[in-house]
Parts: C-alpha cells; sequence; structure tokens
C-alpha cells in the first residue's frame, strides 16, 4: 500500500464564467470541477470540496495552509490569523514537531520522499525563508532530490516541463506531461509515500493571465492523467489537493474564498475521501491509511 499526495498551490472551486481559465478549456480532466455542479471524475474519483479558512477570518494563504495540510495542525488557528509566503517561527516549530514525513518515519513507513527537485543553488546560497514542504522533509532528516537525480529519471522539477530549469542555465533536456509523469510514477512505485508540490497555479493566478493560466492547467492535467495511467491503483492512493483558491477566479489579483478540490483516487478513496473535511484532515488520513495497513501485514 503506497499513497501519492500531490499538491496543487492555488487552486479552488469556482463558478463557470470568462474568469475562470477552466471552463472550456479542453482536456482539462480531473481539474475541471466547478461550484453547484456533480463533478464526473476520470478513474472513479472522489472529490471533497475542502475548507481552507479553518474556522479564522480572512483569505487563506499559502504558509498556514501548507503547513496544515503538511502535519495535519490547524495552523490559522494558532496563530489566529492567515500567514502569506513562508512559514514563521511559530509554524516551523508546528512542522518540527509535527511533519508528515516525521509522523511516518516514527510510526516506521518507509521508504518516504518529496518528489521534487532542488538545484545546487539552493544549497549554495541557501535562502533565508524555506517552505513549508522544505521545513516537513528537514524535520524527518530526508534527502533532498537534486538535478543529477531528476537527470537519471528520479526526479522531477516543480515546473516538470523543465522549461524554468533550462532558463536558469541548467544542462537539462525539456520534458513533456507524459515523460514527467512517467518519472513521477517511478518514485511512487519504489516508496511507500510520495509527496509532489506545483505552485506556478498560484503564481499565474495572482498575474492574472488568462492565456498562461490555460496553458498550464491543461498541461497540468496532462500529467495527473499520466501518473494516475501509470500506477498500480489497486495498491496506490492518490490524493490531490491544495492550500487555497486563486487561479479559479483570475477576476482578482486575490486568494478567493472559495473551498479546494481534494481528489481521491485508487485503494482505500472512499474511506479516506470520507476521513477529510478541511486542510487539517489530510495528514491524519494519509498516517492512519499507511499505519492501518502495516500493522495488518504484521
Amino acid at each position: 500500500m503506497s499513497v501519492l499526495l500531490f499538491f496543487i498551490d492555488g487552486l479552488g472551486i469556482g463558478s463557470r464564467g470568462p474568469f475562470n481559465p477552466l471552463d472550456g478549456l479542453e482536456d482539462a480532466q480531473p481539474l475541471a470541477i466547478f461550484r453547484d455542479e456533480q463533478p464526473a471524475v476520470i478513474l472513479d474519483g472522489i472529490v471533497v470540496p475542502t475548507d481552507p479558512r479553518l474556522g479564522v477570518e480572512g483569505r487563506p494563504q499559502s504558509a498556514s495552509g501548507q503547513t496544515t495540510i503538511l502535519t495535519g495542525v490547524n495552523a490559522p488557528a494558532i496563530l489566529g490569523y492567515h500567514k502569506q509566503g513562508f512559514p514563521n517561527a511559530a509554524m516551523l516549530e508546528i512542522i518540527r514537531d509535527n511533519s508528515i514525513f516525521l509522523q511516518l518515519s516514527r510510526a516506521g513507513i518507509e521508504p518516504i520522499t518529496f518528489a521534487n527537485t532542488y538545484t545546487q543553488r539552493f544549497f549554495d546560497e541557501r535562502p533565508r525563508w524555506v517552505s513549508a514542504t522544505t521545513a516537513a522533509i528537514e524535520a524527518a532528516g530526508l534527502p533532498f532530490r537534486t538535478v543529477a537525480d531528476l537527470k537519471a529519471g528520479r526526479a522531477v522539477y516543480q515546473d516538470f516541463t523543465n522549461k524554468l530549469l533550462i532558463e536558469r542555465g541548467e544542462d537539462v533536456h525539456p520534458r513533456t506531461p507524459a515523460e514527467a509523469a512517467a518519472a513521477l510514477a517511478r518514485i511512487v512505485s519504489e516508496n511507500r509515500f510520495t509527496l509532489y508540490e506545483y505552485f506556478i497555479t498560484d503564481k499565474v493566478g495572482h498575474a492574472q493571465d488568462m492565456p498562461a493560466a490555460k496553458l498550464i492547467l491543461q498541461a497540468l492535467s496532462g500529467l495527473i492523467r499520466g501518473v494516475l495511467s501509470m500506477i498500480d491503483m489497486n495498491r496506490t492512493s492518490v490524493i490531490l489537493t491544495s492550500d487555497h483558491g486563486n487561479i479559479e477566479d483570475l477576476s482578482s489579483r486575490n486568494h478567493t474564498l472559495n473551498d479546494v478540490p481534494t481528489i481521491v483516487w485508487g485503494a482505500q478513496r472512499n474511506r479516506i475521501a470520507g476521513r477529510i473535511k478541511n486542510l487539517a484532515d489530510i495528514t491524519p488520513a494519509i498516517v492512519e491509511t499507511l499505519t492501518e495497513k502495516a500493522a495488518a501485514h504484521r
């Protein structure tokens, strides 16, 4: 039994209309989910409208939402507000104590990994502020995947086409969504838990760039379909979720107040979907699924 958590930054459930790039977009399954419509998702995926507001006033933000997803701790409720950007000291402490990677490691669930590529520049110029994901990996003492891993087919960059890496001078080849899907599916097959993170959606949403939004959503949908077609759905649970809305409503540069879609495919999908109501439920659902299955085989 294994789990893939596919995290997409800034994807909410919006209404149809001229400001939603998913409306009328071809090949947008499984991301074309709209408010007040019954979704029909490929491969019997179950859609759970998921609350990113977590009982706290204001617009959901990346740092607090991602901290919540990756720990199961309601970070905005503890802070009293939604925190944008990168985790602050209080959230880093939550992650150090409750990282999903740390919880799984302590439970004996191995191997576990973050599929994304880190460049040498990250290690050479260590930024002052790091993402919730980076902090979650470091809390469990796990290794990072590098450009060398990507070139060997053992990692996927956050821009899975490699376009941004090439623009930054990295000696890598472009990847199609199908090629990136094959690499990610291989990683999933080798691990009990895999996290993949994609955040260009949030960047494009803030830019209110409709042509770019359509292009990346179409490519991203292709990546997801490719991964789903290449993994063993009888032995793997796939959970796709987001931290807040944004790209589904380009009428504003701000994050939205919309629910986010959590989509669950594969093994234990009904049980996992039934466990999730808000972002704080993601990590507990994954930990329970993997630890209960491990206990059943002892």
